[in-house]
């Protein structure tokens, strides 16, 4: 799908395209999303440049993601999406700046394109050039990891609370599903992980187009985009401390488990030693000699008895008084 977007007084409107008419020259943004190549071939020949296919833009290694050729600036960032789901995913968008005009290319729908374009319907100031245009666009996206490491940092701290919780009655301390925990744990990891990822491309994509020989970056522009670095060099490093965050709950967490576990065998273990004794006592009394101790005497069952509970009983008031139990 193409969209083709001008710039009002009121701010930005989209404007209807049909593939049968010719693109509109005023046109400040075309944003291909999952385009066609009929829709593809129309922005290269109306702008001159020539778009990366979904292919190339996967294809192509990181280090030449960033480029100029034939007066057009060529930026290819990796975008972390879905990042309310479960399983979050990284794609690629290219941003190309070529004289009075922006082009994006994507194959998916991030919420920060959309909350760009409906605050850019209502902010003239937003749309003044196709370099502002990139500069509003590159926010909302930082802004939208920005509210996903909050979030992150929020989870892992409620995290933290119940892994290291020591006030819980001991029912509810039993009943702590640390499978559940380790979910959550690895979710944060995940999105902490996607995150970064999306940080250091978009922190080298700001850098290129602030070096970049565009005619139309002007010092404003210049100064958000060195704003934006600065914000993406904080976020990566909280992002950083958020993954070595992640890291120790994991461990603290892996770390209970093997407590209680061990606790599990604790029990079992007590059980066995408190049994044992009754169970030799029981095991000599019922020996089939023709001579056995208190055999004949009408107290012996109860003596018996007694003395598997008595060696039972030893134990464990040995065990309390040493506060092994």
């Amino acid at each position: 799908m193409l969209s083709v977007f001008v710039a009002q007084p009121h701010g930005l409107a989209r404007v209807p395209w049909e593939p049968s008419e010719a693109l509109p020259k005023e046109g400040l943004w075309f944003d291909l999303l999952e385009p066609s190549a009929e829709e593809e071939r129309a922005v290269e020949q109306v702008l001159g440049i020539d778009v990366p296919t979904r292919e190339e833009m996967r294809e192509i290694e990181a280090s030449n993601r960033l480029y100029e050729e034939n007066g057009a600036v060529y930026m290819t960032a990796t975008i972390v999406t879905k990042l309310d789901t479960d399983l979050p995913q990284s794609t690629q968008a290219t941003f190309i700046l070529n004289g009075s005009h922006l082009v994006t290319n994507r194959y998916t729908d991030p919420l920060p394109f959309r909350r760009f374009v409906a605050y850019a319907e209502t902010h003239p100031a937003t749309c003044s050039s196709p370099v502002m245009l990139l500069a509003g666009l590159l926010e909302s996206i930082i802004n939208r990891i920005a509210d996903v490491i909050e979030r992150v940092a929020a989870d892992l701290d409620q995290t933290s609370a119940e892994v290291f919780a020591t006030t819980r009655r001991r029912s509810e301390r039993r009943s702590r599903d640390f499978g559940q925990v380790l979910g959550r744990v690895g979710q944060s990891g995940e999105l902490v992980s996607k995150a970064r990822e999306s940080l250091v491309s978009l922190g080298r994509l700001l850098v290129f187009v602030q070096q970049s020989t565009n005619a139309s970056m002007t010092q404003e522009a210049r100064t958000r985009f060195r704003t934006l670095s600065r914000d993406v060099i904080a976020m990566s490093d909280h992002a950083s401390f958020l993954g070595d965050k992640v890291a120790f709950v994991l461990d603290a967490t892996l770390g209970m488990v093997t407590i209680d576990q061990n606790n599990i065998l604790k029990i079992f273990s007590v059980v066995t030693v408190f049994l044992l004794p009754p169970s030799v006592i029981g095991a000599i009394f019922g020996m089939n000699f023709e001579h056995m101790p208190w055999l004949h005497d009408g107290w012996g069952f109860g003596a018996a008895m007694g003395l598997m509970v008595a060696s039972a009983l030893i134990p464990w008031l040995w065990f309390k008084h040493k506060r092994w139990l």
